[in-house]
């Protein structure tokens, strides 16, 4: 082979390793002004301009590229080059697609026309990245249609599982309020009608997303009602102790729920409480909030538990507030978080007239603001006794 053969063989492999490493100034160097590339990506100018844009576009999608040449050879001024390069796609998309973190390997053949020490024209040659982006775009595209799917199915059971109609008890105001996020969580909530005129509330929330979440949460929420109603107690403790043992034999070990249970006696005002790992409600009282604390562990975690019970009285004009951790969740553009210490000033900020959930969502959206994405699914059940 001609020494001429050699140098451009060698200046081929030092032209691929800057690519690889992203140096456009040294691959500058090595095209001739009238460069062409004769197989171009899309949206590619087949001038010298344009492949070094294609170059520092490919270099912004993938990090570690190695290129190694498997076999070379040199014909006048052609040089022919099989090569195998690997890269990870994790800093940019690739024709759509967000960055995998994954290791792609492509395979083609390169032809170079190298005059005067310059590289003129390049020809490509690469069916195994385009079969690679057709596998991976068609992937994706089945990737989104199953997730669309499994947040249909799981709307569904969530849906299914909440109650149609809100009790109607004279001289209280029963209001629920429920927005899921789109991607869906455990969130319930649930009434059960007991003997002498007594009604049991809950509000939960299963962990996970989706299917997995929105079954766990049905299954709670099924048993609790079929627990409270059966039984007919006046415990909210004992029907938490009765749904423990039986929901964690029938739930994934790593799952659990968390709820506040509560027997409300709309004559006395008689609010008996138990809770299962749930967020504190809130009782507004005296232009305060007073924490409706009771101890015990979430559903399903672990045999044998105990739930603390305790008793408050709603006087007229005095409200209780249960929710879920999508409330003080939310976080506002610059991250900051809603937070238990914002919701409980709220709640005692909050005048006897009108709705306290309205109130509450009312502040969160002003707190979040426009074009906020919700993170998790919120439940507000308010339970406001008439001031007359």
């Amino acid at each position: 082979m001609s020494e001429a053969g050699e140098k451009n063989k060698a200046l081929v492999r030092h032209f691929l390793k800057a690519a690889d490493q992203g140096d456009l100034e040294a691959m500058e160097e090595l095209l001739a002004l009238d460069f062409i590339d004769h197989n171009l990506n899309p949206g590619q100018e087949p001038d010298r301009e344009g492949y070094l844009r294609s170059v520092a576009r490919y270099n912004a999608t993938f990090s570690d590229s190695r290129t190694s040449i498997e076999y070379q050879a040199t014909d006048g001024d052609m040089v022919i080059s099989r090569y195998k390069q690997r890269s990870i796609h994790d800093r940019g998309e690739l024709m759509g697609l967000a960055p995998t973190g994954q290791e792609q390997e492509t395979t083609g053949i390169l032809i170079h026309r190298i005059s005067g020490g310059k590289i003129t024209d390049e020809w490509s040659e690469s069916t195994a990245l385009a079969a690679t982006m057709e596998e991976r775009l068609e992937e994706e595209a089945r990737k989104r249609e199953r997730i669309e799917q499994e947040l249909l199915v799981a709307r569904r059971i969530q849906q299914a599982a909440l109650p149609e109609e809100v009790p109607e008890l004279e001289g209280w105001q029963i209001t629920p309020f429920y927005q899921p996020a789109r991607e869906v969580g455990g969130d319930f909530y649930d009434f059960h009608p007991l003997s002498e005129s007594r009604l049991g509330l809950v509000v939960g929330d299963a962990t996970g997303k989706g299917v997995p979440a929105a079954l766990v949460m049905s299954t709670a929420c099924g048993m609790l009602q079929a627990v409270s109603q059966a039984s007919d107690s006046s415990s909210p403790g004992e029907v938490l102790e009765q749904v423990n043992e039986a929901l964690r034999a029938r739930i994934p070990q790593n799952m659990f729920v968390t709820c506040f249970y509560a027997i409300l006696e709309p004559e006395s005002g008689s609010l008996t409480y138990a809770n299962a790992g749930h967020d504190l409600p809130y009782l507004h009282r005296n232009g305060d909030a007073d924490e409706l604390r009771a101890r015990g562990m979430p559903l399903g975690l672990m045999p044998g538990m105990g739930y603390e019970e305790k008793e408050t009285i709603l006087n007229r004009g005095e409200a209780a507030l249960l929710y879920s951790d999508g409330l003080v969740e939310a976080h506002d553009p610059n991250g900051e978080m809603f937070g238990f210490p914002r919701l409980r000033a709220l709640v005692a900020e909050h005048a006897e007239e009108g709705s306290l959930g309205e109130f509450l969502m009312e502040e969160l959206y002003t707190f979040v603001g426009e074009g906020w994405e919700q993170e998790d699914d919120i439940t507000i059940l308010t339970l406001e006794r008439s001031a007359t």
